[in-house]
């Protein structure tokens, strides 16, 4: 039986707005949680070791608790700076490169990001990667696809990132609907459904034709003023067009069909599987908070196994 009174470790998932941390047992079980809207913006002016001492006497952590943290609180903006890890980058081998915070109350690391850099094609990842650690086999092979705000697609061989790409789908859909002339085409909080034919006809429109969709952008105001769709089928169209230029993008750059990984959570699970599906690939589906979770105890577990 878990016993509340000695967890392994608190693990901590810091965005840039959100935080979210959960109070684990030697097995990785979930004795409590709390989550916030206390991401990195907000503690850029309130500090970070409140905001955590705080979660962490609300889920009652006996004192000495070990608590590792991925995301944004390792950015130059965070708490304190985790240096990236170049690729190829071992995935088994990112908890070693983990960095203490000097002076906290706990043993408190933060885990690094990833970076690309090659200078045709620079990036960087934070956070993901510890997705990549909860979602990939020690030694696996995978094509991953982590959709949000800046997609990933990551190639992983034996193990080891050997090269990833970022789509900003997710703020390209936020940019075009709230400061330019879509704002008009697309109903303010519209919830999309994989079943939408404006979503699955703007999905066929991109299907290995990734300019599709910066061509057809305009397209989503003049099917409205042509009267061929209504304000309602904006979101589903734009979505559409977004998504599948992306996944056709993305298949011109790794130059692979067949399985992908899929990171998410609903409702932009949905979306996704459907395009992939629709452009030949086998999608296997992982929950992007449980794999949050996932790697940063199996990150935990080599730092402090015991």
């Amino acid at each position: 039986m878990t016993d509340p009174s000695r967890p392994f470790c608190a693990a901590v998932d810091w965005g840039t707005s959100s935080f979210r941390l959960w109070l684990l047992d030697d097995e990785g079980t979930v004795i409590a949680s709390s989550s916030s809207n206390e991401g990195m913006m907000h503690c850029a002016g309130t500090g970070f070791a409140p905001v955590l001492d705080a979660h962490l006497a609300k889920v009652g952590a006996s004192a000495g608790t070990p608590v590792l943290i991925c995301g944004m609180a390792g950015a130059r903006q965070g708490w304190l700076e985790a240096p990236y890890v170049e690729v190829p980058a071992s995935l088994e081998a990112l908890p070693t490169q983990a960095i203490k915070i000097a002076g906290a109350k706990n043993d408190v690391r933060i885990l690094p990001g990833i970076s690309l850099n090659d200078p045709q094609a620079p990036n960087v990842m934070r956070g993901e990667e510890t997705q990549l650690l909860g979602a990939v086999s020690e030694s696996g092979n995978a094509l991953v696809c982590m959709p949000g705000t800046h997609s990933k697609w990551v190639e992983i061989e034996n193990g080891v990132v050997t090269r990833f790409s970022t789509f900003m789908t997710g703020e390209l859909f936020s940019l075009l609907t709230k400061h330019g002339i879509l704002q008009h085409a697309v109903e303010e909080k519209a919830v999309v459904s994989s079943d939408d034919a404006a979503f699955r006809s703007a999905l066929k429109r991109t299907e290995g034709q990734a300019h599709a969709a910066l061509s057809g952008f305009f397209g989503v105001r003049a099917a409205q003023l042509l009267g061929l769709e209504t304000r309602g089928d904006g979101a589903a169209h734009l979505s559409g067009l977004l998504i599948g230029g992306e996944i056709s993008a993305a298949r011109e750059l790794f130059g692979k069909e067949g399985k992908v990984t899929l990171i998410a959570s609903e409702p932009i699970n949905a979306l996704y599987s459907v395009a992939l599906e629709k452009q030949g690939f086998q999608v296997v589906s992982k929950d992007a908070g449980e794999a949050s979770r996932a790697g940063l105890f199996r990150s935990a577990k080599r730092i402090w196994s015991r």
